[in-house]
């Protein structure tokens, strides 16, 4: 059997493999400062509740995007597993692709296994996204090269430098929903079609989140994208748009009252109703 080790920012993952496939497969918090033989315990007693021992073992590849943690993990393959620990990235390891860029030692371990992956997978020319810690994009040429890619700040990561920037902004999180149904942002302008409303109104659950009128006038010439707003009185405009489409709007399966609350709580009643549905 194979032991593969991909430790990353947030998470270190244990798996292992057999015959091409993943049979089991673990996951711990990544930290610099646990030991070898904290990692030896934590994984010897994983692998006997599968009635599984490092001796069944024969085989380990390390993917590390933490320089700090490699030393660490070595020394547990080594002194508790087998010797024979391969690690991605080191010169004498072939991956059978090649690096397409300026300085090949640069490539991160997380990225040239993306690209082996499509290689022996798909055989494809492709973009592979990953979001981890970091969000990044690759590109795998048609003959499986690694040609270099992007990385940007990761979802988790945007938003508590969101929060941290924005003194008025809550920290919020990402979760799943408990219902399995997608959610898409429809605007009202397409609502007012009859055949889109139609469809809505059969297939899904629908909020009309429903704001006065000094409100949105107030919202909208705050707005510095629209300069114009200041300039015109659109009070009356407003109120005729609105009376108009509130008969319509009405049609929707919940009203949300948005004049006093923020998105984060009108977002939150959205969530607590679509999911007691």
């Amino acid at each position: 059997m194979l032991l593969a080790i991909d430790c990353g920012n947030t998470n270190t993952v244990f798996a292992i493999v057999s015959k091409g496939k993943i049979d089991h497969l673990w996951r711990l918090n990544t930290n610099i400062n646990r030991t070898a033989d904290e990692y030896a315990v934590w994984l010897l007693k994983l692998l006997e509740i599968e009635n599984l021992n490092f001796k069944d073992i024969a085989n380990i590849i390390i993917a590390s995007v933490v320089p700090e943690s490699m030393f660490t993990l070595k020394t547990f393959c080594e002194k508790h597993v087998c010797k024979d620990v391969m690690v991605i990235g080191e010169k004498f390891v072939n991956l059978g692709i090649d690096v397409n860029i300026d300085n090949p030692n640069e490539a991160g371990a997380d990225r040239l296994v993306n690209a082996v992956a499509i290689n022996k997978f798909y055989r494809t020319p492709a973009i592979v996204i990953d979001f981890g810690t970091a969000t990044t994009f690759d590109v795998v040429g048609e003959k499986g090269s690694y040609e270099g890619g992007l990385i940007a700040p990761g979802v988790n990561l945007s938003l508590e430098a969101l929060y941290m920037a924005a003194s008025r902004l809550p920290r919020i999180s990402i979760s799943p929903l408990k219902k399995e149904n997608s959610i898409i942002a429809l605007g009202g302008g397409a609502f007012i079609d009859r055949h889109i409303r139609k469809e809505v109104l059969k297939n899904c659950i629908s909020f009309w989140i429903d704001v006065k009128i000094d409100v949105v006038l107030n919202r909208s010439k705050s707005l510095r994208k629209r300069p114009l707003l200041n300039k015109v009185n659109l009070k009356s405009t407003f109120h005729n748009i609105y009376e108009r489409r509130k008969k319509v709007y009405s049609l929707a399966n919940f009203k949300i009252n948005c004049s006093k609350i923020g998105r984060s709580k009108a977002t939150r009643k959205i969530i607590k109703l679509y999911e007691s549905e």
